[in-house]
């Protein structure tokens, strides 16, 4: 086991450091720089720079030099200080801006995470025990609803309702009297309250996909000859139902943990703009508008080094669960 977890961490710093490195190139990729959007933000506003501030502007950002020097400066940093530079747009450490939102973030993917499975996996089960019964039919309508819906929408929706039928907004994490607030049990408790509707928002089609997926994977198992042999053999249906089809139907679902994660972070964004979240969401969005590259390559950092450890906790609860996995 030892063996399998070195190999497995190795491969995630050499992933890592891969991606580091395709993640700058593509923030470089766009024309111009934050120099450039700086300049047409003070040209909208009435203001007039001159090329010759520009390019101080330029030299002491150090954007003026090639790429690669940029990205040894900015990954050495990383590495060697625990240091994601200074964010030109908001003149702070980037560690401090993320930080500010990054609990808000890590906080919605794993509840939304949470709520994904604790839904999912029941369903699928049930769906694939009870094959075309009423409850089968209306989950998969249900589920094909979910898949079909965008998140976005589905927050517009929410929002729309919670206006119309509570007469309250279902925006932002906290209440208004709350968001300045130092934290207390009575803010954790509107925090509660408001988390679970970007939950919701985040998990719908993820949940209706793992239902589908749940139980396709448990009916191919209950047609196998082992569980007829187990069957016959007197062993009770529910035993025989969680010690086989289930625990081997589990395999795949677990070994997408990160895929999951990757789905929830990405679809975060969209739905952090229109429901006013807190979290690294709409930071992250501005950030590529306006060129921050401090910012917004550590944000792509973050994104993937989360859906990387993700891969790598989806393998260690395989090897969990078969053996043999440790043995690949």
């Amino acid at each position: 086991m030892l063996r399998f977890l070195t190999q497995r961490l190795l491969g995630m710093a050499l992933t890592l450091w891969l991606v580091s490195i395709v993640a700058f190139v593509v923030i470089q990729l766009p024309p111009g720089d934050f120099a450039e959007a700086y300049l047409t933000e003070k040209q909208q506003s009435g203001a007039v720079l001159t090329q010759e501030e520009i390019a101080q502007m330029r030299q002491f950002l150090g954007t003026d030099r090639p790429w690669h020097e940029q990205y040894v400066t900015w990954f050495s940093d990383i590495v060697l200080r625990g240091n994601f530079g200074h964010s030109f747009e908001w003149k702070r450490p980037v560690a401090d801006v993320i930080g500010e939102r990054l609990p808000f973030t890590l906080a919605l993917a794993f509840a939304t995470l949470g709520f994904m499975y604790a839904v999912a996996l029941p369903i699928g089960i049930y769906s694939a025990v009870r094959q075309y019964s009423l409850a089968d039919h209306t989950f998969s309508f249900l589920g094909y609803v979910g898949l079909a819906t965008p998140n976005f929408l589905l927050a517009l929706v929410l929002m729309y309702l919670g206006q119309q039928w509570f007469g309250q907004s279902v925006g932002g994490l906290f209440s208004p009297q709350y968001e300045e607030a130092p934290w207390s049990w009575a803010k954790f408790a509107d925090f509660l309250q408001h988390l679970w509707v970007p939950v919701i928002v985040l998990g719908t089609s993820g949940t209706a996909f793992l239902v589908r997926s749940m139980r396709a994977l448990v009916l191919d198992e209950l047609g196998k000859m082992y569980v007829v042999a187990a069957r016959a053999a007197g062993l009770s249906p529910l035993k025989l139902l969680i010690k086989y089809p289930v625990r081997m139907a589990l395999n795949p679902i677990v070994a997408t943990l990160g895929w999951r994660l990757t789905f929830v972070i990405s679809g975060a964004p969209i739905v952090g703009v229109v429901m006013s979240l807190p979290d690294t969401g709409p930071l992250f969005l501005h950030s590529l508008l306006n060129q921050d590259m401090p910012l917004a390559g550590a944000m792509v950092f973050i994104y993937c080094a989360l859906t990387i450890i993700g891969t790598v906790i989806s393998d260690v609860l395989l090897a969990v669960l078969d053996p043999r996995i440790k043995m690949a």
